[in-house]
Order: C-alpha cells, then sequence, then structure tokens
C-alpha cells in the first residue's frame, strides 16, 4: 500500500489509484495505491469517512429543506446553509468521482474475460 498525496499518474503494476475523501493540510488530493482487495485499513477508514459525509450531506439537505421553508429565515442563516452545503457538495463530489474511477478500473479489468454475457 503506497499512501500519496497530490497527482497520481499511471501505476506501471496495474495497481489502481484510489482518491481518497480527504486532502492533504495543502489542500491536494490524496490517493491510495493497494492491491484492490479494498480490504485494508485505510480502505475500511476511508469507506468509513465517506459514509459519514454522505450522511451528514443527507442530513443538511433536510435542514436546507426546513430552513428554506421557513419564512422568517435570515440571511445569516441562509448564508451559513449555503456555505456548508458547498462543502457537502465538494465531499460528495469527490466520493462520486472516486467510486466512478474505481468503477471504470474495474470495468477495464473485467474487458479480458471471456465469460461475461452481454445479453444480461
Amino acid at each position: 500500500m503506497i499512501y500519496a498525496t497530490g497527482s497520481v499518474g499511471s501505476v506501471d503494476d496495474g495497481r489502481a489509484a484510489r482518491l481518497l475523501p480527504w486532502g492533504s493540510l495543502e489542500g491536494k488530493p490524496c490517493y491510495l495505491l493497494a492491491d484492490g482487495s479494498g480490504g485494508g485499513y485505510v480502505s475500511r477508514v476511508a469507506d468509513n469517512v465517506e459514509s459519514v459525509q454522505l450522511g451528514m450531506a443527507g442530513d443538511l439537505l433536510d435542514h436546507a429543506v426546513d430552513l428554506l421553508d421557513d419564512s422568517e429565515a435570515t440571511a445569516d442563516q441562509l448564508h451559513f446553509l449555503a456555505s456548508r452545503l458547498a462543502e457537502s457538495l465538494f465531499d460528495v463530489r469527490r466520493i462520486a468521482r472516486s467510486r466512478g474511477a474505481r468503477l471504470a478500473s474495474e470495468g477495464d479489468a473485467g474487458d479480458d474475460r471471456d465469460d461475461v454475457d452481454d445479453e444480461g
């Protein structure tokens, strides 16, 4: 397992780089290069962090609906809500990119199989 920050290019040994749900102190993306089993410690921590981030995004969305229905919501409250929604959207987008990249790499690995039935 290799933990890297910044830009990660192609890996010669076939390992896929997983975009982690956190960044470095400098704000750069962090990646995990692992064997692909998904069972390592950092992979499990990343899965848990993603789960928490998605749960918080759902809670925040529920709060947004309630606040927007409140005709007495102040500009400060709405500004704070918009800021938290932007942060949450950034997290959810990073999770989607990470999962999409992993699905694409799994699909690439599966393209070589002869036992795949395309009729579905």
